[in-house]
């Protein structure tokens, strides 16, 4: 029903809204591209196209099936070399989540741009997802491989690791806040009165966790850590941030670093992907960051003490 042949001669009626200026691009007839086009109406059971004495237009079907067209098009030029790189034992889909934390879009842009070249016909998707939302993402969203899962073990035994290093925390706080003039270590009673700003854990369909709330405490959620950042630059609540992330802020005090009586210990990341469904793709990724490629430095830029790999 939709042969090449006819693909092309529905196309361009449609760029064309003519049969006789579709005829002439193709060398064919007018009558002839009339004749293809009926036919495949008659297939199909439904009008594509409305006619009249003067114009051709798109029906809504036939709108539709324009799109369609162009993908089928563009997936029949691309498939040898899909084909042969399936031989060749690379995925045709490379789907990645990154824990918030280290998140980037110049990192993930890098990544992208690497692998689209060395890969040309693999689909890559990203994600990024907050705390056990990255676990949850691997486990249950149909992703191979995990850029900072949370931990330095594995939450199942077709999963492998690699431990990437930790990220520090230091609880700060802006100088208009009411805490800033206080001395010596702040109590729970202290910061109880204050919401604290936080992250929502993403994750579905394992238990979520929270980053740091005192009981009786209120909470803002918001979506990242930028967000995160700014509520604490303009003394909306209190909490812990990343110690990378926040230092250009308390070198020139427009944050304020404060001691607590319970400090929130560092955070141990790793690289994790499926074993199983690992194909070239998956491979070269894990070898980046083995290798502490240039290429994924910027995904570590959070991590204060990288563990160094071999």
């Amino acid at each position: 029903m939709l042969d090449q042949e006819t693909i092309r001669s529905f196309i361009n009626v449609a760029e064309s809204a003519s049969f006789s200026k579709a005829a002439e691009v193709m060398h064919k007839t007018p009558a002839a591209i009339g004749y293809r086009i009926k036919m495949l109406e008659e297939r199909i059971g439904t009008p594509l196209f409305n006619r009249t004495t003067r114009s051709v237009s798109l029906t809504s079907a036939g709108e539709y099936l324009l799109a369609q067209c162009y993908r089928w098009n563009t997936w029949l030029e691309v498939m040898p070399g899909e084909l042969r790189q399936i031989n060749d034992g690379v995925e045709p889909q490379v789907n990645i989540v990154v824990n918030n934390l280290l998140y980037n879009p110049a990192a993930a842009a890098e990544l992208l741009n690497y692998l689209n070249q060395r890969f040309p016909f693999t689909q890559f998707q990203i994600s990024r997802q907050v705390y056990m939302g990255v676990w949850d993402t691997l486990l249950n969203g149909g992703y191979q491989i995990a850029i900072g899962a949370t931990g330095w073990e594995s939450l199942d035994n077709s999963i492998n690791i690699l431990q990437l290093g930790a990220v520090r925390w230091v609880f700060v706080i802006a100088p208009q806040h009411p805490l800033a003039s206080t001395t010596g270590t702040l109590t729970e009673d202290q910061l109880r009165a204050y919401p604290a700003i936080n992250i929502e854990d993403t994750s579905r369909n394992l238990p979520k966790r929270v980053a740091w709330l005192l009981p009786g405490q209120r909470d803002i959620k918001v979506p990242n850590l930028h967000t995160k950042l700014a509520c604490h630059l303009r003394g909306l609540g209190v909490g812990f941030l990343p110690k990378t992330l926040c230092q250009p802020y308390l070198d020139d005090g427009t944050l304020i670093q404060r001691e607590v009586s319970h400090n929130r210990q560092p955070s141990p990341l790793c690289l994790a992907w499926k074993n199983a469904t690992m194909g070239k793709a998956t491979q070269q990724i894990v070898r980046l960051f083995e290798e502490r490629d240039p290429i994924i430095q910027d995904f570590l830029a959070r991590i204060d003490n990288p563990i160094e790999v071999g």
